[in-house]
Formats: C-alpha cells, sequence, structure tokens
C-alpha cells in the first residue's frame, strides 16, 4: 500500500507491516490501520515515532516508549482489553503512549492514561484507558528528555 503523508511524504507499507486496530483508536473509531514511522533521529526506537494513519494518511499522532521517562511504568490492564491481541508472548509486547507537542516545547506531556499495546506477532494493537488515577493524561516529559539528552552528551565527550 502506497500513501501520501504529511509528515514523511509518499511511503509505502507492506500488508504484513500493518498495525491493525480492531476498535480504532480513542476519538477515532474509524481509524483502524496505521504505520508505525520513527523520527530519522530514531533509529533505535528510543525517541520519538509516529502512528500515521492509512486511511487518513494526514493524521499522525507522535508515540514513544514509556519506560524511556517513567521507568516504574507497569499499568495493570484487564484482561478483557488484551483478547484482540491474541496470544502474546512478553517479548511481542510493545506499549506506547502518546506525545503532546505544544508550541511551548517546555509544555510537553505524554499520555500515561490510555496506552497503546500492540502484539508485534500479529501487529493487532489496542488502545485502553486505564482504570487507575495514578497515570495522568498529561505528564510532562520536557525536564526528563533534556536531563537524558545531556547525560547522553556528557557520557559522549568521556569515551572520547
Amino acid at each position: 500500500m502506497t500513501v501520501e503523508t504529511r509528515l514523511f511524504g509518499e511511503i509505502t507499507i507492506e500488508d504484513e507491516k500493518i498495525i491493525r486496530f480492531q476498535g480504532g483508536i480513542v476519538g477515532f473509531p474509524d481509524l483502524t490501520d496505521f504505520a508505525l514511522m520513527h523520527d530519522s533521529e530514531n533509529t533505535d526506537g528510543k525517541g520519538l515515532s509516529f502512528l500515521v494513519s492509512l486511511q487518513e494518511p494526514a493524521f499522525s499522532m507522535p508515540v514513544m516508549n514509556p519506560l524511556l521517562v517513567k521507568a516504574e511504568y507497569n499499568p495493570v490492564v484487564e484482561d478483557n482489553y488484551m483478547i484482540p491481541l491474541g496470544e502474546m508472548s512478553e517479548e511481542d509486547m510493545l506499549v506506547l503512549v502518546t506525545v503532546t507537542v505544544p508550541h511551548e516545547i517546555e509544555k510537553m506531556s505524554v499520555n500515561l492514561m490510555a496506552p497503546i499495546i500492540i502484539n508485534a506477532a500479529t501487529r493487532k494493537a489496542v488502545q485502553v484507558i486505564l482504570n487507575d488515577d495514578s497515570f495522568p493524561v498529561k505528564y510532562p516529559i520536557y525536564e526528563i528528555l533534556a536531563k537524558a539528552k545531556a547525560d547522553a552528551e556528557a557520557k559522549a565527550g568521556k569515551a572520547e
């Protein structure tokens, strides 16, 4: 499948790489097919990625691994939410959270309340809304990312 996206231009995605959300995503129930695209600076999957809709290619959601900003993130998800994903091993489970990047970048946040869970083996996915108020919808991440970047640069400087 070839689509023209707003962020990545024309992309071709093989059918076996399409991520399918049976019931769509929160707020967009009709958007069910997505491609996971990585920013050019995120070659190792440890930064910002994008879920690009294949039905509405102008629509994309920035996402990231929540463990990069909250190491102890381990929400309990009810079993009935996991049924559409099929059998899944821990190695096949990919958890992402959506990223909000406002004009004031210092207010960047992730939504820990509504994680996206992907079965990498089947490419089936769900977005769930947790029943746990300890996971905020707007968890600030700018300072966390700035510190991680500074630490990485300092480590790289010592290695030289």
